[in-house]
Order: C-alpha cells, then sequence, then structure tokens
C-alpha cells in the first residue's frame, strides 16, 4: 500500500523545508550486542535501576515507568549526537520497511480525494492486483466499518489496511458502472519498494537514473537499470541523486564498484570498535567504468548518497553537479535490545578515498537541525561563493583537484535554485491532493485515446488547455484552496507541466512522470549541458 502524496516532486517543495528532519542511517552491517558492560557502566545501571525502584514503589502517583524508560533512553541518545536513535517495539517493523525494500500490506496505492478512499492503481504482483480490484475502486468499508465521509486520514488507511503477511482484511469497494458494492477478502502479502523511481533514455547517447533511497534491493534495481539503458544504446549516464537521504552503507560501496576500475578507494570508518570498522575498495567487476559520468546532487543528499557520489568524486570518475549535499557522515549500526526494541547507534565515522570526513558539525544541536534553513538564508542555494570552507579541511583527489571535508559534498559544477519555478499556489494544489485529483479524474475519462497515440505523442503533442486549468482550480476551491490568478498567470507554463506530468503519470507510471516534470528540473537541465566538461576530470593538476 502506497499513499500518493509522498511521490510530489522534490522540485515543487517549498526549498526550507526539503531535509529538516532528516536522519537516515548509513548501516553497516547486522547487530553486535554481545559485549558485557564494563564495570564502570554496571554502576550507572545499578543507580538507574535504584531510581526506578524508588519511582515504582514510592512515588505519589501511578507511573509507567517502561514509558519513563523509553524516553530517558530517547533523551539521552540525544545528548550524542543527531542520528543515534531510539526506536520501541512497536515501532520497529514501519521503521525498516524502507530500508528492507518491501512492507506487508494489500498492496494498493491510493489517494483521499472527497473524503473517499480512491484506489489510484493495484501495485503490480500484490494482492489486490491478484483480486481484481481496479484504478478507480472507491473503499466504503474495511472489516464492515465505514470509512468514507467520517474525516477519514492518511495514517487511518494505513492503520487499517497495513497488517503481517497472511492476515486478512475484508475491504468493501464501489464501483463506477456497479449498482452493489464489491466486497474483496484480501490476504494480506509483502510488498515491494522500490529505491529506483524511474530510468529512461534522454536522448540517443544519455540515460537517466533516479535514485531515491539506498534500501537492501538498490543494487539489485540499479544493475537491471543499468543494462536496460545499456541494451538501448546509452553511452552517458546522469545518475541523480537529488533528495536521496540515504541507507545501507554497502549498497553505495557495491553501486560505486560499476562505476570504478579495479583497486580504488570508495570508503573506510574509523570507531572505537574496531570490529565494526570498514575499508572498501573496488573490485574487478564493473559494468559501466568508463562511460560518460554525471551525478547530481542538492542539499537533500545525504548519507549514503554522499558515500557514493563523494567516492567518484575523489577518483575522478564522475562530475557532480547541483549544489552542497547535506553532510552526514555518521555511520549507524543496530542493535537489538531484549524487549524488541532496537538501538541505531553510531559507531564510527565514514571518510572518502581522500580522507575527508564531510560530517557537518554537531555540536550545537539547534544549529544542526537549522543547518538547511540557515544556507538558504545566507545564500548559499543561489551563490557558491557564499560557501567557506576550512583551508585546514582542504585535500586533493587522484588526479590533484582540490575538495574539501567539513560539511557535505561540494559539486564540481554549482547550479544555483531558481526561485522561478517555485509556485506557493501550485503546493497548496499539490499538499491539497487537487492537482492528483484532477490529472486522475481527466486519466481516467481520456485513457482510451490518450494511451493508443503513445506516450511520445503525449509528450510532444499534447496541450494543457485553459479548461483544463479552469477545472483544477475548481477542484482546489472545493478542497479549500482559495485561487490565487495572480500566481496561476505569472507561473502558467510551470502549471502546465506540472498537469501534463501528474496526466502522464496515471497513464505510463515514472516513466511518464519524470521525462515530463524533469522540464522544471534546472539541475538536471544544467547538467545534459556539462558532458563537454567529463574530460576535465582526467587531467592531472599541476
Amino acid at each position: 500500500m502506497e499513499e500518493k502524496r509522498k511521490n510530489t516532486p522534490n522540485q515543487i517543495a517549498l526549498p526550507l523545508v526539503l531535509c529538516i528532519g532528516l536522519a537516515g542511517g548509513v548501516f553497516i552491517g547486522t547487530s553486535f550486542n554481545t559485549q558485557k558492560p564494563s564495570r564502570d557502566v554496571g554502576k550507572d545501571v545499578q543507580k538507574l535501576r535504584e531510581v526506578l525502584t524508588y519511582i515504582d514503589t514510592k512515588y505519589v502517583d501511578d507511573i509507567k515507568t517502561d514509558k519513563l524508560v523509553d524516553e530517558s533512553i530517547t533523551h539521552l541518545l540525544s545528548k550524542l549526537d543527531p542520528h543515534s536513535v531510539y526506536i520501541p517495539a512497536s515501532d520497529r517493523t514501519l521503521a525498516n520497511e524502507e530500508l528492507r525494500g518491501n512492507f506487508d500490506g494489500i498492496g494498493v496505492e491510493f489517494n483521499i480525494f472527497q473524503d473517499t478512499i480512491v484506489v489510484i492503481t493495484a501495485l503490480s504482483g500484490g494482492p489486490s492486483e491478484a483480486l481484481g480490484i481496479r484504478s478507480g475502486d472507491r473503499i466504503i468499508k474495511v472489516d464492515g466499518e465505514n470509512v468514507a465521509g467520517i474525516g477519514i486520514t492518511t495514517q487511518d488507511v494505513m492503520r487499517l489496511l497495513k497488517g503481517p503477511r497472511g492476515s486478512e482484511v475484508l475491504v468493501t469497494i464501489h464501483r463506477n458502472g456497479e449498482k452493489n458494492p464489491i466486497d474483496f477478502k484480501i490476504i494480506r502479502d509483502k510488498i515491494p519498494q522500490y529505491s529506483i523511481d524511474v530510468s529512461y533514455m534522454v536522448d540517443k547517447e544519455i540515460g537517466y537514473i533516479k535514485l531515491s533511497r539506498f534500501s537492501a534491493t538498490t543494487y539489485e534495481e540499479f544493475l537491471s537499470a543499468l543494462n536496460k539503458l545499456k541494451d538501448q544504446g546509452m553511452q552517458k549516464l546522469v545518475l541523480d541523486l537529488q533528495g536521496n537521504g540515504g541507507g545501507y552503507m554497502s549498497m553505495a560501496i557495491d553501486m560505486a564498484d560499476e562505476f570504478l576500475s579495479a583497486d580504488k578507494k570508495i570508503v573506510y570508518t574509523d570507531g572505537k570498535d574496531k570490529r565494526l570498522n570498514t575499508n572498501a575498495s573496488s573490485t574487478s567487476r564493473g559494468s559501466f567504468e568508463t562511460g560518460d559520468l554525471i551525478i547530481l546532487v542538492n542539499e537533500g543528499t545525504a548519507s549514503a548518497s554522499e558515500i557514493l557520489a563523494g567516492a567518484l568524486q575523489d577518483n575522478d570518475r564522475a562530475l557532480i553537479v547541483g549544489r552542497r549535499t547535506f553532510g552526514k557522515g555518521l555511520v549507524q549500526n543496530p542493535f537489538d535490545l531484549s524487549d524488541g526494541s532496537e538501538l541505531r547507534l553510531t559507531i564510527s565515522r565514514y571518510y572518502t578515498p581522500s580522507g575527508r570526513s564531510i560530517q557537518k558539525p554537531y555540536d550545537d544541536e539547534d544549529a544542526y537541525s537549522l543547518d538547511i534553513i540557515e544556507r538558504y538564508k545566507k545564500g548559499e542555494f543561489f551563490h557558491a561563493d557564499s560557501i567557506k570552507f576550512n583551508d585546514s579541511l582542504r585535500y586533493k583527489t587522484l588526479n590533484g583537484r582540490t575538495v574539501y571535508g567539513g560539511g557535505g559534498i561540494m559539486p564540481d559544477y554549482f547550479v544555483p535554485l531558481d526561485t522561478t519555478m517555485n509556485s506557493h499556489y501550485l503546493n497548496a494544489l499539490y499538499s491539497s491532493l487537487s492537482i492528483y485529483e484532477f490529472a486522475f479524474n481527466y486519466a481516467q475519462e481520456n485513457k482510451e485515446a490518450l494511451e493508443s497515440k503513445g506516450f511520445e505523442h503525449f509528450r510532444t503533442r499534447f496541450k494543457v488547455t485553459d479548461k483544463m486549468v479552469n477545472d483544477l482550480v475548481a477542484i482546489g476551491q472545493r478542497n479549500k484552496v482559495k485561487p490565487d490568478y495572480d500566481d496561476l498567470k505569472k507561473n502558467r507554463k510551470i502549471f502546465e507541466v506540472h498537469i501534463k506530468a501528474q496526466i502522464a503519470r496515471r497513464l505510463w507510471g515514472n516513466e511518464g512522470l519524470f521525462p515530463i516534470i524533469n522540464e522544471t528540473n534546472e539541475i538536471f537541465l544544467q547538467s545534459l549541458r556539462l558532458f563537454e566538461r567529463i574530460p576535465e576530470l582526467n587531467r592531472v593538476a599541476m
């Protein structure tokens, strides 16, 4: 099950909220929780046990000590670094779903339109597709309980429809053209989540891959996408890591290996427990070691994404294009706790091949959480020279180019944020789901005619009309979005691109969405003009 809102392209998001709260870990292996506490730690544990005993037996009010312990652990970890976290047993499954690359559910992508759950797509290979649930079906009851017209939220839907594999849920659907509701008994199953949003050929030579996370299935997905594009004649590749918050470090290492010839450093880690340290280098394998390569990054690119970008930059293998990355160079390892909860503890720092740590300072907790906002206010999103690096953190790439540590990966070619691509009115239409509702309805009504001509005809010939825009405005009004005609007039072309892109997504999936929406992606557009800069990477600096 997948809720549509999270697929909103990050190009329209307000820049101040691109990375706030980013805390994705870089995991390097399984838990090592057999180590006995030292004598000093034992004394500390005894003190806490005494305090909890007094609270439980003597405190004036009844207190749930388990909740008190959970809160105490969370507070304790907050004093270490921004990325060490405690996950209660009840939240652990949800927390690990994106990294596993799958989850348990009924297998539908949905939206809530007019206070009703609408099936956007029955996910391929899922139980709902197998039962014949269709796009456009409206879910009106779950296990006999009415869910339409009651102010249901996305969280409510997830709670009702997700569940362990093998469990059963009764879903009652209203289908257009059917007089009576239809009941479906759905056995929940594993539903795959993909880390590659899309891969397609931009032209006869240039391929494009958009990677959203580094999960357990990322490397396998990447090889499949890469081979598909190579079969279509790809000689140059744009790998888009914008907004990719990271995940498994091993996946970043495996991907880097595909681009690097043998015996090139990729990443190493250094921490207190030497058993957990890694020192990764490339092997003799590699399916794209010589083709021209550009990596797209921005302030939302973090963690494992920075490992990959840093390794390719330090080895002069790829041109990094965009804006400075987030700056997360801390490695977390998961440790199982006795009650089923999980501790994700920072156990080391990682370093790029040149020896630089790209972790930004975190001694000031408030400054760390507001870093992206401060970058925006100081003009870093717009002017490369507003970024100040410490000369003591200067390093050299394999061919002698200067790079810096101490706070993210600075791209080889800076692309400023294009504020003309921002529309507050369009953002409101997205956040209210109005644009999705319009695109869904339009695609349903015109599906046969549009699909018969094919995507390429749609991409090059389809025009958004005044009536379509007016219909979108009307849906927005119904969803309590006040029209802003000045904004609409000023940003008319941007509205047309997004309307067209969302219709394409309804008909052709992400393969329809991204070739159109990338027309508003300034970093992507600039990268297509920069392949002529690739030879500069191979020149040894003097």
